[in-house]
């Protein structure tokens, strides 16, 4: 584990990785430097923020489908649509499928900054206008797209319907009716692919920078929420 250490402080500098333990036990130095540099499979292109388990038991592909959220103690199940967009594509997606929520919304941003992986915290504001909501977001694109560990949900309670854009980057929304998602997604060109796997069905790996993490203190700020998530240096 020694040379690990060494190489995350060399090579990675003030990034951080959460891996599956047993992948360290028998992975060189060169074969993780050579998995983490690999952003192109086929014609998907990741993110910064999740790369696939070393043995690509799940290659990442481009597609949506459908399923189910189901809430037992409501006896209540909500259809979802799951959604895999290559990074090129993935932001603007991830905006014009806020349209159909409605002129004002809520929002939830998603941390699991310092909690190595294992949870994330959620912070809630009520209430702010779309298409501020979008100009603020654009200007944290960079944060957003790559930070594997900051995720957001955008909301409108009313409907109800949510748009989340997680820490996996993948896009979930949850309504009644899905038939406007559905028409965004093929404007851009997604595939339905029912058979699709995702790379949250395997194990993978998350990456964040402590960059990214002061850029998340900075978008709390600019949504008006109060409690901080606090930067290590």
């Amino acid at each position: 584990m020694g040379f690990l250490k060494q190489f995350y402080r060399n090579i990675l500098r003030n990034s951080s990785l959460v891996l599956p333990h047993d992948e360290f036990e028998r992975l060189s130095k060169l074969e993780i430097e050579s998995h983490l540099s690999t952003v192109t499979y086929g014609n998907f292109t990741l993110t910064g923020a999740v790369h696939p388990s070393f043995d690509l038991c799940i290659v990442p592909e481009q597609g949506y489908k459908h399923d189910w959220y189901r809430d037992d103690f409501n006896r209540a199940s909500i259809p979802v649509l799951i959604v895999s967009v290559s990074a090129e594509q993935l932001f603007d997606t991830f905006i014009d499928l806020l349209d159909p929520l409605g002129d004002t919304v809520d929002v939830v941003l998603e941390t699991s900054h310092q909690r190595n992986g294992s949870y994330h915290t959620d912070l809630y504001r009520e209430e702010i206008d779309l298409p501020i909501l979008k100009s603020f977001l654009y200007d944290f694109e960079d944060m957003l797209l790559n930070d594997g560990c900051t995720g957001i949900a955008v909301l409108n309670p009313s409907i109800p319907v949510e748009v989340q854009f997680d820490e996996h980057k993948m896009l979930i929304v949850y309504a009644e009716n899905l038939r406007k998602f559905e028409s965004i997604l093929k404007q851009h060109r997604i595939p339905k692919n029912e058979t699709i796997r995702f790379l949250t069905e395997a194990e993978h790996i998350h990456s964040t920078r402590n960059e990214y993490l002061k850029r998340f203190n900075e978008l709390q700020i600019t949504l008006g929420i109060d409690e901080e998530c606090p930067v290590i240096l």
